[in-house]
């Protein structure tokens, strides 16, 4: 004789008494509890739960590290115009690529036109090879070492801020900065490209004076890196800076033009 229950309605349970319905609901229940975990179900879990752990340590970490974090709102909004300068500079300088490459295409004299912006080119190359003089709007930054705490690198930085400013054209101490500057730390002072300068440090620079400025002062930036080197930093507006320190033409030794 068989021990089971029948579940339908109406049905006799032992001693001939009728069995309680069983609903669906019980049977549901009865389904899902208590859960049944393989073991594969919970090493994923563990590993789910320890990734996510590492990404949240991960992020905390950058945001406790930012050095923005502590920038004051007109800081942030400082920083936020001068990346958006940068974004207009580029466009500015497509707009121009475009405008050559139209007048190019639809003059009359091709090779007039040609000719007139090769030499357009050649001047500014001229300027960034430092062969040629330049002018123009700009800032003057004279920075004062009266302890000797300024070296190679913190010049070099300085250098590396107004470039990424927009500098077109600098000079330190009477010394032309182009492309392959190099600074050293010497036993007797800074030496730029070889030739030794000596504070006060003075940066003559051709760019947008409302571009150059602000990037000298980000927090983080050229100026409180100077203050805790106990030096000065003074920056001065103007709407001419002549930068007139030329360096010779270099002759390659081994390229020649292939025309």
């Amino acid at each position: 004789m068989s021990d089971e229950h029948d579940e339908r309605p109406g049905a006799q349970g032992p001693g001939g008494e009728a069995a309680p319905p069983v609903s669906g609901r019980r049977r549901l229940v009865a389904a899902l509890w208590p859960p049944r975990v393989t073991r594969a179900q919970l090493t994923v879990a563990v590993l789910l739960c320890a990734l996510g752990l590492g990404l949240a340590i991960q992020v905390r970490s950058t945001s406790d590290n930012s050095p923005l974090r502590g920038a004051r709102q007109e800081d942030l909004v400082r920083i936020l115009t001068e990346l958006d300068n940068r974004s207009q500079r580029l466009q500015d300088e497509k707009r121009g690529l475009e405008s050559q490459r139209t007048e190019l295409e639809s003059s009359s004299d091709q090779a007039a036109e040609a000719l007139r912006q090769t030499r357009q080119k050649a001047r500014q190359l001229g300027v960034l090879a430092g062969t040629q003089a330049a002018q123009g709007p700009g800032i003057t930054l004279t920075v004062t070492d009266p302890h000797g705490g300024v070296e190679a690198d913190t010049l070099l930085d300085t250098l590396q801020e107004l470039r990424a400013a927009g500098a077109e054209a600098i000079s330190i101490n009477d010394v032309r900065v182009v492309a392959g500057t190099y600074f050293t730390q010497g036993a007797d002072g800074v030496l730029i490209d070889g030739h030794r300068v000596a504070q006060p440090y003075r940066f003559e620079v051709i760019g947008n004076p409302q571009d150059l400025e602000p990037a000298l002062n980000i927090p983080g930036g050229v100026v409180q890196t100077l203050r805790k080197e106990q030096a000065t930093a003074d920056v001065v507006r103007s709407q001419k800076i002549v930068v007139d320190a030329l360096r010779p033409p270099e002759q390659p030794d081994y390229a020649r033009s292939s025309q």
